[in-house]
């Protein structure tokens, strides 16, 4: 079968599911996007790693990086290969000493594990047909994408200074609120863009 390859498009607070969030991953050379719900620790493992945060302590992903690292163990690439009663299903493609073997994972995990590894993402035409979406021809990738927490980033932070946001946001992340820092860094960035 041939694979295709995905990337990161972006990730917002599910509208189907409460305390869930969508990760949309998108063909690199097309414009089917691929909506993959996953759970707030899974989101959050994924956004640390995209935002390049520091963690004051190494979430599970990091640990899992480090173990690979130690052992010499190398995850080559991530494959969704499974679309099963609303759940999709992944693989780790793994290489020690020339062998390589194939690992079940949960897809949030495996994407998470990806970023890590800097290692391309992939599924099948049969996944995408069957579980894709179509982008509008007239929208980017990201135009439909929000931040983790829609709106709040305006309501919840307008009121703060520069400075003040920079503290808050070094706060955030010293004490592993992963996802309030993201809402922070999003107000920062806003007021960088205007």
């Amino acid at each position: 079968m041939d694979k295709i390859r995905l990337e990161i498009v972006g990730m917002s607070y599910s509208q189907s599911q409460s305390g869930a969030y969508a990760l949309i991953l998108g063909e690199v050379k097309g414009k089917r996007r691929l909506p993959i719900i996953i759970g707030g620790f899974e989101a959050q493992a994924i956004a640390v790693e995209l935002e390049k945060m520091k963690p004051t302590r190494p979430l599970t992903h990091d640990l899992f990086k480090s173990f690979a690292d130690t052992y010499q163990i190398q995850v080559k690439e991530v494959i969704i290969d499974q679309f099963k009663h609303g759940v999709f299903h992944a693989k780790l493609v793994c290489v020690h000493n020339s062998n390589e073997s194939s690992i079940d994972s949960r897809t949030s995990d495996a994407v998470a594990l990806a970023i890590r590894f800097k290692c391309p993402i992939f599924t099948y035409e049969k996944i995408m047909s069957e579980a894709g979406m179509l982008m509008d021809e007239n929208s980017t990738s990201t135009e439909t994408m929000t931040s983790p927490v829609e709106g709040q980033t305006e309501t919840t932070f307008e009121q703060y200074t520069p400075n003040e946001l920079e503290d808050l946001l070094q706060k955030a992340v010293d004490q592993e609120d992963y996802e309030k820092a993201s809402m922070i860094r999003d107000e920062i960035r806003k007021r960088n863009e205007e």
